[in-house]
């Protein structure tokens, strides 16, 4: 998660709650529309701010969610937090009425693709118990293991795997990582595919061989760039197109089997970009990588046939889209940007999360151990606080509602929390200005969170730290 300054646009802000009841624009299952008046006072002027939202109790009030997200291809469910129980509780219940009622194709995370893949490979194999997911998400052993190593994932896990049951492959939900951190892994995926070709063979050894010198630490790796003692590029570049090669040459329709081929030697491909960049430039090696989630995405959806439909859970950092926060301004992109240029926005649906306080899984610093951790109120003029201050319950606004708000289409701070966490610098650094209305679609917000339930025997394997010190 990258810091932010605070970019408030307010001197003073006082809030005060009002509430009325009015019809909801259709027929839904809470049956009234909440509307609350914000009063923000700059020097002796006031101005009214209406928020229409909607109460979000339980399950059946994700109705008038599904309602808007209506056909969109594409659905991006953020967090504010890699370390928070409703927004992993709240993401796994949309994902569920969304592959139940909406036929959506697979979900794609802020994780490996290693990983992942083998998540995949479980939900759309044979029963399994809630005790085999958790087994099976120890394999999340890089720093921070709760991100993907957590009994709420587990409880998804679980009821993916008997969702599929009985489905004939082809109609299987998948699960996938997006991400591009383990390169070595996915040269390790890669060596049985590529064993009878000897061309590949001999490719996939030089990956190998220029890598083995740094002990499967990519910041080693990136150092030694750095003093032009290394360079992979060359190595990773020729077996990306040797692999790409093989599939075009065949010319048949792309197998599952090579379709991993070829997205472990992205992968690699991508990753050592990533970590040449990582030394020299924050901008460059975050776009790299959002550049990449995305391409993963698409050549899934590609994968998946011109019908598919993909649910994608990242940080809010990654699915907000960056033309409305100070990301443009330092020349970054997202997935969340990405993805509305390639489908159009109407075919592209993004939510975001936030809540005003609660507790949270994080770490003091890179790879320490992880702890629970007490996050404040959010701070004064914060989008978190207007909310609080208009009711303290959670609750769903759609931006459809606030185009029109002069007020909320400028910057306003909004809290992002990472993997490292240190709350009494808080005001410092975790509130990006953001346009809210244009940033996301609709905004889901808990007013109390709790920290996730993360799986505790999970051994942390050498991993080097991600990018940006607050992790995303």
């Amino acid at each position: 998660m990258k810091r932010k300054s605070t970019g408030c646009w307010f001197l003073f802000l006082l809030c005060v709650l009002c509430l009325g009841c009015n019809k909801a624009p259709q027929p839904q299952a809470a049956g009234t529309q909440l509307v609350g008046q914000q009063v923000a006072q700059k020097k002796d002027k006031s101005v009214t701010l209406k928020i229409p939202n909607y109460p979000l109790r339980d399950e059946r009030d994700l109705d008038i969610l599904l309602q808007e997200i209506g056909d969109a291809r594409v659905v991006l469910l953020g967090e504010a937090s890699h370390g928070t129980f409703e927004y992993y509780q709240w993401r796994a219940a949309i994902t569920k009425r969304l592959m139940q009622e909406k036929g959506f194709d697979f979900v794609a995370v802020e994780g490996e693709w290693a990983d992942s893949y083998r998540v995949n490979q479980f939900i759309k194999g044979p029963a399994k118990d809630s005790a085999a997911a958790v087994s099976l998400l120890e394999q999340y052993d890089r720093w921070p293991t709760w991100m993907w190593g957590n009994h709420e994932i587990a409880s998804l896990v679980t009821w993916l795997n008997k969702y599929n049951q009985g489905k004939p492959a082809p109609e299987k939900v998948g699960f996938f990582g997006l991400d591009v951190y383990c390169l070595w892994e996915s040269m390790t995926e890669l060596m049985p595919y590529v064993k009878n070709n000897p061309d590949l063979v001999k490719s996939a050894r030089g990956v190998h061989q220029c890598f083995q010198p740094f002990s499967a630490d990519a910041m080693q790796y990136a150092e030694a760039v750095a003093r032009a003692s290394a360079n992979c590029r060359g190595e990773t570049s020729r077996l990306w197109k040797e692999v790409q090669n093989l599939g075009q040459a065949n010319g048949t329709p792309q197998t599952e089997a090579h379709f991993v081929a070829e997205q472990n030697a992205l992968v690699a491909l991508n990753g050592e970009r990533y970590y040449r960049a990582a030394v020299n430039s924050n901008t460059e090696s975050w776009n790299i990588r959002d550049h990449h989630m995305a391409l993963t995405l698409k050549r899934l959806l590609d994968f998946h046939g011109p019908t598919s439909k993909a649910i994608v859970w990242e940080h809010n950092t990654h699915v907000g889209d960056a033309r409305y926060t100070d990301m443009a301004s330092s020349g970054e992109v997202n997935v969340g940007q990405l993805v509305r240029k390639e489908y159009g926005e109407e075919n592209v649906f993004i939510v975001g999360f936030g809540s005003h306080r609660g507790t949270v899984i994080a770490a003091g610093s890179w790879g320490a151990p992880m702890k629970k951790i007490e996050v404040p109120a959010a701070t004064q003029g914060s989008w978190e606080q207007i909310l609080h201050q208009l009711s303290p319950t959670d609750k769903i606004i759609f931006s459809k509602d606030l185009r029109d708000n002069k007020v909320l289409n400028r910057p306003v701070g909004h809290r992002a929390i990472g993997v490292v966490y240190n709350p009494k610098l808080e005001h410092l650094g975790n509130y990006v200005p953001s346009v809210i209305p244009r940033r996301y679609d609709a905004f889901i917000y808990i007013d109390s969170t709790r920290a996730l339930r993360p799986i505790q025997n999970i051994t942390v394997r050498n991993e080097p730290p991600d990018l940006y010190p607050s992790g995303s």
